[in-house]
């Protein structure tokens, strides 16, 4: 990569960076630049509209859940064929763990990619108090390079001359890269705590082109797209740091191994290196991917392809069978609730997994997965109960409130299908729903904690069928994505249970699997 980049932040949440950013990537991708997108923190929403306007994936960088040497390559390696990076913030620009740390925000990915930041500022009803806030921004963190702002719902030309004029006369050396004309037209809508994925709102060509219209108009898009970042980070503590900690790792985390490769040759994306790949054939790992799993980070993905793996998407929606051959499967998120009449008529696809699980194929969900692999869910609102695969005896059903919302840290307490005793992994869990209680029966592989205190245990597992309301994020375990592939590889398939075995079974035992 050439070295241009810029982090799109924000003082506060609301502010618009999500639409300023779409219109940004979505105008130099006009423009014909390869735009690498990125967004701070957990969030799989945002990426999936960044995804849509460049053609490309967004990449998630934390580095709360993953090292921060993992952060900076997968950045690295990301931009390499790219004309130019946009990441987009989380939150405020400073808002992290805590008032005492930048860990998890957007000034700590700044400082570790180098990336100057460009502020959106909310100007409506400011003028020079506008300039006031952003000095203060400016000044806050002296490894934090604030390159300029952006005002939006600015009211008029002479409110964004204004702005102009208070800026050039009390922070003279912070670029103005425009100023956005107030438009509730272009907000994009929302659900839970985000948007609507762009699965479900896949934004039209005609809203595109006025997000293109608009940064065209408003913006100094060359300017924008020049801003370089420093590809090499001086050494020295980035926010978030504990002094005397090796750099990229964070307390609790094993130590980092680095992409092999990531400088140099990306051919194959795959990563060279003994502890990062195993011997052996390589084996097709089965994916959900369409509007009900849309959860997932892309660089597990990739983690897992350097594993050896290959990956092949299906759709428990649309597909009446699992891809052929395949030696796991992997289940990630999204809001299989919101499709749950289609996934409990998809019979044929449910029998299948059943028949996987049965046959000791390693299988892998997380949240909505899991949800995917209970009895079904309730009854909520205008929802009618729907029932699902079935694996684990408990039903799950939707809140009129969050049930649970944070970083979450794994200790592994038994060998699993992606890792041994003991080892640590760091994820998010976001989600509306909550299973009824699982039997004691029921192994349990997960003792999790929020910052320090133990929420109890979680991770359920029959067979070699492992799941989670936890979003794992497979860079913050180098052995989580090579555990996986290996479990993968070795499994034989056994004979499968046809509908009328796996009825008498459940019949005969209403714990289901846990008693096969």
């Amino acid at each position: 990569m050439n070295g241009h980049a810029f982090l799109i932040a924000a003082p506060q949440s609301g502010s618009g960076k999500t639409t300023v950013c779409l219109a940004i990537m979505a105008a130099l991708n006009r423009r014909g630049l390869a735009v690498a997108p990125f967004k701070c923190g957990p969030d799989f929403i945002d990426p999936g509209y960044h995804r849509l306007v460049t053609g490309r994936p967004s990449i998630n960088l934390d580095a709360w859940m993953c090292p921060e040497a993992f952060v900076r390559d997968t950045f690295r390696f990301h931009t390499a064929e790219a004309d130019v990076a946009v990441i987009e913030g989380v939150m405020g620009l400073f808002d992290g763990l805590g008032a005492s740390s930048c860990e998890g925000s957007s000034a700590q990915i700044s400082a570790i990619t180098g990336a100057p930041v460009v502020l959106v500022v909310n100007a409506r009803g400011m003028a020079a108090s506008a300039a006031a806030l952003v000095k203060g921004f400016a000044g806050f963190d002296p490894q934090v390079v604030l390159a300029g702002v952006i005002f939006n719902n600015v009211g008029s030309r002479s409110h964004a001359e204004l702005l102009r004029q208070a800026m050039s006369q009390h922070l003279p050396e912070v670029a103005v890269f425009g100023c956005i004309d107030r438009d509730e037209s272009l907000s994009i809508p929302s659900r839970h705590l985000g948007l609507v994925t762009a699965e479900d709102n896949p934004l039209p060509p005609e809203f595109i082109e006025r997000l293109v219209e608009m940064a065209e108009r408003c913006l100094d898009l060359d300017a924008l797209a020049g801003l370089g970042f420093d590809s090499a980070q001086p050494p020295g503590q980035t926010p978030g740091q504990t002094p005397g900690q090796t750099p990229g790792q964070t307390p609790g985390q094993p130590p980092y191994r680095s992409l092999s490769g990531v400088e140099g040759n990306r051919a194959g994306n795959q990563v060279k290196g003994a502890d990062q790949r195993v011997s052996g054939a390589e084996p097709r790992i089965a994916m959900a991917r369409d509007a009900a799993f849309c959860f997932v980070y892309d660089d597990n993905l990739r983690l897992l392809r350097e594993a050896g793996a290959e990956i092949i998407p299906f759709s428990p929606l649309e597909d009446l069978a699992l891809p052929a051959d395949i030696k796991g499967i992997y289940l990630p998120g999204g809001y299989p609730e919101l499709y749950a009449e289609r996934l409990a008529a998809n019979e044929s696809m449910k029998d299948a997994i059943r028949s996987a699980v049965a046959a000791d194929m390693p299988v892998y969900a997380e949240c909505g997965g899991f949800v995917y692999l209970s009895e079904g869910v309730d009854r909520f609102e205008e929802r009618t109960a729907a029932d699902f695969v079935g694996i684990f005896p408990v039903r799950c059903r939707m809140l009129p409130r969050r049930k649970a919302l944070g970083y979450r840290q794994a200790e592994l307490l038994n060998d699993a299908v992606i890792g041994s005793a003991g080892a640590i992994c760091r994820g998010h869990e976001f989600h509306y729903s909550e299973s009824g209680a699982m039997p004691d029966s029921i192994t349990r592989n997960y003792n999790v904690s929020r910052q320090g205190v133990l929420l109890g245990t979680e991770g359920c597992s029959i067979r070699n069928c492992l799941a989670s309301y936890l979003h794992l994020h497979f860079g913050s375990n180098p052995d989580i994505a090579p555990a996986f592939v290996e479990a993968c590889r070795k499994f034989n398939r056994k004979q499968t249970l046809n509908q009328e075995t796996w009825k008498y079974y459940s019949l005969k035992n209403p714990a289901g699997f846990s008693a096969l």
